[in-house]
């Protein structure tokens, strides 16, 4: 008898493969750089009394406050539930099941693939390689008639870049039959990169933020959605009518401050300063094939040999393996404090001495 979920189920749904994110696996550790967080927890101390009531679909005070930070106005700034939030509403508003497609560009981050695919949204599986250095002619033919291109900018987990005048120039070129979806979840780090100012530029661009990396939040689960009012209306049809708690406006509002800002930068700056003592040892390690220098809080590598992980899991330091360019040989280091970036180091010299 045929299980009555498989009968209920979508085929597409049927065939998902779900995301596996840094914390989908249950594993043990004192040392978490695995998945991109910021090493610095924010102090947070908040009085409320009125969850009794529904808060404001659009956080006002915070839509202000990232509106300011970007130096955009109110009404082109929507407040999600994480950049993920964002990345389903936009293949939720724009793509027609079974007929529209998505561009993405491999490897890349997983849940673009993920959340089409539940969407039932075709993939136009496109690389990194093209997306880089390919002619733009030859990558707006690639690209087609996919409804939205994902880029992420910095991407994950390579770091890679491109350049504001390149996505300009892929704009201008796929015209309006395409939106390009620029995902700066990184871009704290490198901020001199961000594409913000295309949105005054060019009529089909979305900006994806996130409050989960440089802002240290991830465990609240926000982000942003910036582009031109007309693009935003229709997702403002589709979002959830409450998307945002009161807590969480209330937590995110005080993390925009003006200090709060300032704060954040300067560890920014610190990070960078640790990952670029990290690549510096990474690169004179034995046991490392190669390094990938791109922006973002994390270094990405190549191991001669995926053995030297069991050393670092007996010290309790956990980073994320990855299979990329046809081997699983990958590891991605979120770049953590001083003392944890110090376990990095005691691995490093551990399987140096084999």
């Amino acid at each position: 008898m045929i299980n009555f979920i498989e009968q209920l189920l979508p085929k597409n749904i049927a065939n998902l493969t779900a995301y596996s994110s840094a914390k989908s696996e249950k594993i043990t550790g004192s040392t978490w750089l695995n998945a991109n967080e910021s090493p610095f927890s924010q102090q947070i101390s908040i009085t409320l009394d009125d969850l009794n009531r529904y808060p404001e679909p659009q956080p006002e005070a915070v839509i202000n406050a990232y509106a300011q930070y970007s130096n955009l106005n109110n009404n082109q700034v929507l407040m999600t539930r994480g950049a993920d939030e964002g990345i389903e509403l936009l293949i939720r508003t724009f793509c027609i099941p079974q007929q529209d497609s998505i561009a993405l560009f491999l490897p890349t981050y997983g849940m673009y693939k993920v959340t089409a695919e539940s969407h039932n949204v075709a993939l136009n599986a496109l690389t990194q390689a093209e997306l880089q250095t390919g002619s733009i002619a030859s990558l707006i033919k690639e690209i087609g008639t996919s409804k939205l291109v994902f880029i992420c900018n910095p991407n994950n987990p390579t770091g890679a870049m491109v350049s504001v005048d390149r996505i300009r120039e892929i704009s201008v070129q796929v015209g309006s039959k395409t939106l390009i979806v620029v995902d700066e979840a990184y871009i704290e780090f490198c901020p001199e990169q961000s594409a913000l100012s295309l949105l005054e530029q060019c009529n089909n661009i979305v900006i994806l933020r996130t409050l989960s990396k440089a802002f240290g939040l991830a465990g609240l689960r926000t982000g942003f959605m910036l582009s031109r009012p007309e693009i935003l209306a229709p997702v403002r049809k589709v979002i959830a009518p409450y998307p945002v708690s009161t807590v969480v406006a209330r937590i995110a509002e005080n993390a925009l401050t003006p200090s709060s800002i300032t704060t954040m930068q300067q560890q920014v700056t610190d990070l960078n300063q640790f990952k670029q003592q990290l690549i510096k040892e990474c690169k004179q390690s034995s046991a490392i094939k190669s390094v990938l220098t791109g922006e973002g809080n994390f270094v990405t590598v190549e191991l001669n040999s995926v053995s030297v992980l069991d050393i670092a899991k007996e010290m309790g330091l956990i980073m994320r393996p990855f299979t990329l360019f046809g081997s699983n040989a990958w590891l991605r280091i979120s770049i953590g404090n001083q003392q944890e970036l110090k376990q990095v180091s005691i691995w490093l010299d551990a399987i140096n001495q084999q």
